[in-house]
């Protein structure tokens, strides 16, 4: 069986500096990962890449050829790679051994993860392939200053959770940026009680049902939960792929290694 995280989230969140800074941790950990660009709009990296989608297909062609913009072209792209699953992807996977860790870079359109079905339909592709695949969100620490930002913060986590059906793990990136900490405690695990008051004051009172449903949707499907993630700190990395790891069962097949701990005998 292979592993996999699909590192998800608006564009700005973080996922590349995520991806470079969890394989720097894991070479110095001596431990193996695989990054895999699935932006076909990326330029540099900070990371070897094991995969390319460029190799197949890239935004700066089909913007040129079709006369399509950013988006339409992305988009475009995405599709070609869906196209492809069963010949590009299958052979490049092909060169991956059992127990391989694969981190998928995506881009940051969130239409990808919320109505189009693309990552989708890849994500089904790698479970055919016998990957246990995990969503890892990514959410700017700046979403958690204001509770509306935080309301949409959590829409957006749960239509990709619904749309993708995996395993979901929400991170809070750009810890490191965060001035004063405090401001964040009342968001990390917050009480529906809590969200539903502040929304109240910010927002009139026309939309009181409206604020009284999401936060019910927020607190019933346990959306509410980010992990905290400063890339500074080894300890907060090692923290968050633990959690991913545990998502995904990483390690809970390999063999056990038994080691006999008693004294020999003198003949």
């Amino acid at each position: 069986m292979g592993y996999a995280q699909l590192v998800i989230g608006p564009a700005g969140s973080g996922k590349s500096t995520y991806c470079s800074s969890l394989y720097e941790y894991c070479v110095a950990s001596r431990r193996t990962i695989h990054v895999v660009n699935l932006d076909p709009a990326a330029e540099n990296f900070d990371y070897p890449v094991a995969m390319d989608i460029r190799e197949l297909i890239s935004l700066d062609d089909v913007m040129e050829e079709l006369g399509l913009g950013p988006n339409g072209g992305l988009v475009y792209c995405m599709e070609n790679l869906e196209d492809n699953l069963d010949d590009w992807l299958t052979e490049e996977l092909d060169n991956y051994l059992d127990d391989d860790y694969l981190i998928f870079d995506c881009p940051g359109q969130i239409e990808l993860y919320s109505h189009v079905p693309v990552l989708k339909n890849f994500v089904e592709h790698l479970k055919r392939k016998n990957f246990s695949v995990c969503a890892v969100y990514l959410l700017d620490s700046q979403f958690m200053t204001d509770v509306t930002k935080f309301i949409s913060g959590c829409m957006a986590c749960l239509s990709a959770m619904v749309q993708l059906e995996l395993p979901h793990v929400n991170i809070l990136s750009k810890m490191d940026l965060v001035t004063n900490k405090k401001d964040l405690e009342d968001f990390l695990d917050p009480e529906p009680t809590f969200l539903l008051s502040e929304l109240n004051q910010r927002m009139g009172p026309q939309y009181a049902k409206l604020n009284k449903a999401l936060i019910e949707l927020v607190s019933n499907y346990n959306m509410v939960s980010f992990i905290p993630l400063d890339l500074r700190k080894e300890k907060s990395i090692q923290y968050v792929l633990a959690q991913i790891d545990n998502c995904i069962q990483y390690g809970e097949d390999a063999d056990v290694k038994v080691k006999d701990f008693d004294p020999e005998e003198d003949d």
